[in-house]
């Protein structure tokens, strides 16, 4: 016969009664975290399927529970909504992934079977390496002013009210000058010598 069978055994908990120990809330902890597991698990390597490469998949969707069962404050199976948590979770590992540039490296990557094996086109570098110096020719030949707000927009990455500010001049005529660079550029860029 179990404790609760007997109605007449119930009895309320005084306010002088000890309470049971701490460690009983952890009771059976494991299985819960296990039960969230296999239920949303395939759901959160759905979403890194569509956006990683395979093989670092299993890895993101450990790091997403980890993130789900160490958050302090929370015990995932008291959460209104876990799938909720997690795919939060899982969108925010993928930014801070494409924020980090792992995307980047893993498309730098070269296996050893891939065919591109011999390097880069002799060919094709001589024509980039011209139309570099031709850009850069074109860059030098720009009306003094027309150079600096460029140069300040494009490589100190300056905005147009910050670069009008400092040159003494309006947001428009900021833009004129960026117009006529990129003209410049475009044309020498194109152009064949």
């Amino acid at each position: 016969m179990d404790y609760d069978d007997d109605p007449a055994d119930r009895r309320a908990v005084a306010a002088g009664d000890p309470l049971p120990p701490g460690d009983w809330a952890e009771y059976g902890r494991a299985d819960r975290e296990e039960a969230l597991y296999v239920a949303h698990q395939a759901r959160i390597a759905g979403i890194f399927r569509r956006n990683v490469h395979p093989q670092d998949v299993g890895d993101l969707v450990q790091e997403t529970f980890r993130r789900l069962f160490s958050a302090k404050g929370v015990h995932a199976a008291f959460l209104d909504a876990p799938g909720a948590y997690l795919a939060a979770a899982a969108r925010t590992i993928l930014k801070n992934r494409k924020r980090s540039g792992v995307r980047g490296q893993l498309q730098a990557h070269h296996s050893f079977e891939d065919h591109e094996v011999a390097g880069p086109d002799p060919h094709a570098t001589l024509e980039h390496r011209d139309m570099l110096r031709r850009v850069e020719d074109a860059i030098a030949k720009l009306d003094p002013t027309t150079r600096d707000v460029f140069l300040m927009h494009r490589f100190d990455d300056v905005s147009y009210p910050e670069i009008g500010r400092l040159k003494g001049m309006d947001v428009k005529a900021v833009e004129r000058h960026i117009v006529k660079a990129l003209i410049a550029v475009r044309k020498a860029r194109d152009t064949h010598s």
